[in-house]
């Protein structure tokens, strides 16, 4: 009981910093000229979105970074000081932040330098991999610890080989989220779920840093849905999906979920996969396509459906992928 108001207290917290944030930050934003520029290979009618502010994710950034921060200290300070679990937090914060960072380079150089592809894919897998072996050294350093929770079976120790296969989970992971964040409201919406149902899991384990940190980012993307949700006022560009997806990789890894993440990340992991179906496809065929657009998101909009629907629908799948995950926690983890 108590634990549900630590993580409901974060969650308002950070919901009312990045809305009201949104309010200041958009003008701003305008007035900057930091506008979306819409690529010619997507949908024709995302041409209408021309313009509009992005960078947004800062406002969910700052708001989720002021109530983790506050929320976890709090708690702590109530509770015998701050231990290891809280330690992980703060080093998972690092970790998305090192992301937002390289979504914001990105961005910058969209927006100010005006090249419209920003980063190379080779400069951003590079300082993908690099933010990926810091927060595995920090998290080295306080837990020597090489082993993942598998449902109904227990800890398996990976070994030497756990931080190459967790270094190329997360950046695949990050890049997931990233490529997922193409229609209004879809990656908000997407990682509210995810994050809603990994604030269940850390409850049910009864891990408190984890829950609040898990809520303060459910929090967090309410508050950028009032500005995001369809039709947008604003976007969150790289710098926001790339911390979304540092922050959902963070969360799991904490709680050693990084095989649940696996389920509970699923929607992300489709919308990656359906880009490498595409490509590889349509380069073994020489232009032939499987999906009429990618990622799959674009698809269902040229079959017709509208940008809320997909987003309804996506969530849907994310919640049922969560609570598949919850379920696999209580039945097959806890207590192990």
């Amino acid at each position: 009981m108590e634990l549900g108001f630590w993580a409901f207290g974060t969650a308002v917290v950070s919901f009312a910093v990045t809305a009201v944030i949104g309010k200041f930050l958009i003008p701003f934003l305008h007035k900057l000229n930091f506008g979306q520029t819409i690529l010619e290979i997507g949908p024709k009618w995302h041409k209408s979105k021309q313009g509009t502010p992005t960078m947004g994710g800062i406002m969910f950034i700052i708001g989720i970074v002021v109530a983790t921060t506050a929320g976890v200290l709090l708690y702590a300070i109530g509770h015998g000081g701050v231990d290891t679990v809280s330690y992980h937090v703060f080093v998972g914060l690092i970790f998305a932040l090192l992301n937002g960072g390289i979504g914001f380079i990105d961005d910058y150089v969209k927006v100010v330098k005006k090249r419209n592809l920003g980063l190379t894919a080779k400069q951003k897998l590079v300082l993908q991999f690099l933010a990926a072996a810091i927060y595995l050294f920090l998290m080295y350093l306080f837990k020597d610890d090489t082993r993942i929770l598998v449902p109904f079976v227990g800890y398996v120790d990976l070994g030497f080989f756990y931080y190459i296969i967790m270094a190329i989970v997360m950046v695949g992971i990050v890049n997931a989220v990233n490529l997922t964040d193409g229609i209004d409201g879809l990656d908000g919406s997407i990682t509210f779920f995810a994050s809603l149902f990994m604030m269940l899991i850390a409850t049910v384990l009864e891990c408190a840093p984890n829950a609040i940190f898990a809520s303060a980012v459910a929090g967090g993307c309410l508050g950028f849905l009032v500005w995001n949700f369809h039709p947008a006022k604003c976007f969150m560009g790289d710098t926001g999906s790339l911390f979304l997806g540092g922050i959902v990789c963070a969360i799991a890894f904490a709680m050693d979920m990084q095989l649940l993440l696996l389920l509970i990340a699923l929607m992300y992991l489709i919308e990656m996969f359906s880009v490498m179906l595409q490509v590889t496809y349509f380069k073994l065929t020489h232009g032939k396509r499987i999906f009429k657009m990618s990622p799959i998101h674009h698809h269902f909009e040229m079959c017709g459906w509208s940008e809320t629907k997909i987003v309804c629908v996506f969530s849907a799948f994310t919640a049922v992928c969560g609570l598949i995950a919850l379920l696999l926690v209580i039945f097959g983890i806890r207590g192990v």
